[in-house]
């Protein structure tokens, strides 16, 4: 014989706690449609290839060991590798590239459009400024130093998403224009004194100023350019988001019924 089941069982005691949701392993691409953008992608790839013409001319127009020692060129290039893969993304839905990596890109662009611009052909700036370019190398100096960043410029404004830069990025972008530092003061020392453009900017001419002021031009340069960082992603996280996506959930919630 079993025991008999009473009538009135007490209720259990809650659990400590709330229960714990775990993690959905359904990837971003199933809730969110991918959506082609071939204009965003036409105009990535014109600026890509007016950054990549700039440095092929101007690689065949003076010494390849020059041209790419320089920052703007080198930026440039990044540019270029990163706004074709930005563009071959846009094209075929794929999911966009890193945020991290597009500011930095961004960022390394502007840099070297507000270096040429404020210090490098400013006649009236404390640098000895270098005679204006002619010919090839006044096209490519727009390029380079004008239109190509005010593309990226708009590229990152109207046609990426908002709100997805951190303020922890903008120590991290401050990597390469110090091992660009080292670079080239590294090459200064391995060239022959009163090699041409031995030092390619005057900011960083250790000939005319001694490492003492070179280094303090460096720190102040440093400090200015983690302030635009800063800059960017503030403007990053104020700015209205340009690309909408509409989700995809699987169904549709109707009025209540009753």
């Amino acid at each position: 014989m079993t025991a008999p089941i009473p009538r009135d069982i007490p209720d259990l005691p809650a659990l400590p706690g709330g229960p714990t949701l775990l993690p959905s392993p359904v990837p971003a691409t199933a809730v969110v449609t991918p959506v082609r953008r071939p204009l965003t992608a036409i105009f990535r790839l014109l600026t890509a290839a007016a950054a990549a013409t700039a440095v092929t001319v101007e690689l065949l127009l003076g010494s390849p060991a020059q041209v790419l020692s320089q920052f703007s060129i080198q930026s440039a290039i990044l540019l270029t590798v990163v706004m074709t893969t930005a563009a071959r993304r846009a094209w075929t839905a794929h999911r966009p590239l890193p945020d991290a990596l597009t500011g930095a890109t961004l960022l390394y662009v502007v840099i070297a459009a507000l270096v040429h611009h404020l210090l490098v052909a400013n006649p009236s700036g404390p640098f000895t400024t270098p005679p204006p370019p002619t010919g090839w190398h006044a096209v490519t100096n727009q390029l380079l130093h004008t239109a190509v960043p005010i593309a990226a410029l708009v590229n990152w404004l109207l046609l990426t998403p908002s709100g997805h830069l951190h303020l922890r990025q903008a120590a991290s972008w401050l990597l390469y224009p110090l091992a660009y530092l080292a670079f080239s003061l590294a090459r200064g020392e391995l060239l022959v004194p009163g090699t041409p453009n031995r030092y390619l900017y005057g900011f960083l001419d250790v000939d005319a100023d001694g490492y003492k002021s070179v280094l303090a031009n460096a720190l102040l340069l440093g400090l200015a350019i983690y302030a635009l960082a800063v800059l960017l992603i503030t403007l990053d996280h104020i700015r209205p988001n340009p690309v909408h996506h509409r989700a995809k959930t699987g169904f549709r919630l109707g009025p209540p019924v009753g």
